[in-house]
């Protein structure tokens, strides 16, 4: 089965409130959808969000990068396709991740398998993902935790900025008016290690589960400073995007934990090879992701339930924050409330 065409658009959609980090703030999902299709008519689709502050790609590089190399995978086998793509060294990341995407969707169609059962998944129990709280006043934030706990959401991924005293705050309010609640740390390099130190001792008496990419991510001996002080895992994200930056981070102690995005490392198969390692090393990840589109987290939460072993936290919550939920969804998942189910 040859490729026949690869096209894409540009996609939107609404969420429910602003989502605010210390890097910026989004109203809506925004990605390129990418459509691969067959001879055989069958076809797939790849997502890659526009995460310019992360991955150097807004939609214009992400289209731009599809434009100058679709025509090349025209003619080619899925196999064929797979090699091609590992050569391609002028486009980025989120595409990259996008064309894998759909590339390995078809590959499962080919070989006439489920994702569940091309991905090896033994087990089908539903996984709980965290809730983004974002970026806002102390108050707001409080109120915010309070109603996604109400509604069953009890690991919180809570986003602060370069204020310590309001990170302070905000993360002792929920952790005093929700003591049962996981609390996940998230600064997006906004700190640097004395303010990070500072938010450590200030909040050592209260149950923190970890604290994500607090430095800078080329701060890699900064963060091993870091990594040695604290009490609480150090989670690296925008440090790590490949293999052998997983391998450098963990080798030179700059982290406790991994988390791996689709977008970062290219997609579905080299995320796999970083989650082998993981599995080979007994390391801790997070599956994370971007504000994404419905085919691209699809993809993630399928490596979730693959590598449920090694994977300790799942941040796979944009459906969760769509304003219309069942938006475009693919119909092998489903969202209760914080639960992913695969059907």
């Amino acid at each position: 089965m040859k490729i026949l065409s690869i096209e894409h658009n540009r996609e939107a959609i609404a969420l429910k409130t602003p989502f605010k980090t210390a890097l910026r703030t989004a109203w809506d999902v925004e990605f390129v959808r990418v459509c691969v299709k067959c001879e055989d008519g069958s076809f797939a689709y790849g997502e890659a969000p526009a995460t310019k502050a992360i991955t150097g790609e807004g939609l214009e590089e992400i289209e731009a990068s599809l434009q100058r190399v679709a025509k090349a995978f025209v003619g080619k086998s899925i196999e064929q396709a797979f090699v091609l793509l590992d050569t391609l060294s002028d486009i980025g990341s989120s595409t990259m991740a996008a064309l894998d995407i759909a590339f390995v969707f078809l590959d499962a169609h080919q070989k006439k398998q489920s994702l569940f059962e091309y991905f090896g998944t033994q087990n089908k129990e539903p996984l709980q993902s965290a809730i983004t709280i974002s970026l806002n006043s102390s108050l707001e934030m409080l109120h915010d935790a309070k109603k996604a706990y109400e509604e069953g959401m009890d690991i919180l991924k809570i986003k602060l900025g370069a204020d310590i005293s309001h990170a302070i705050e905000v993360v002792g309010s929920i952790a005093t008016e929700l003591p049962k609640a996981v609390l996940l740390i998230d600064a997006n390099q906004a700190w640097d290690v004395e303010r990070s130190k500072s938010f450590i001792d200030a909040t050592s008496s209260w149950d923190v589960a970890l604290i994500e990419q607090p430095l800078g991510a080329k701060e890699t001996e900064r963060m091993a400073e870091l990594t040695r002080y604290a009490s609480v895992p150090i989670l690296a994200d925008e440090s790590v995007f490949t293999l052998e930056d997983m391998r450098y981070v963990l080798e030179h102690k700059c982290a406790d934990m991994i988390n791996i995005k689709l977008m970062k490392c290219g997609g579905i198969r080299k995320a796999k090879e970083m989650l082998e390692y993981a599995r080979t090393h007994k390391i801790r990840c997070m599956m994370g992701s971007m504000l994404e589109g419905p085919n691209s987290i699809r993809a993630a939460i399928h490596l979730s339930f693959a590598y449920r072993d090694v994977i300790t936290f799942v941040d796979l919550d944009s459906p969760m924050l769509y304003k219309n939920s069942q938006e475009n969804m693919p119909q092998d998942f489903l969202y209760q409330q914080n639960k992913i189910e695969i059907i």
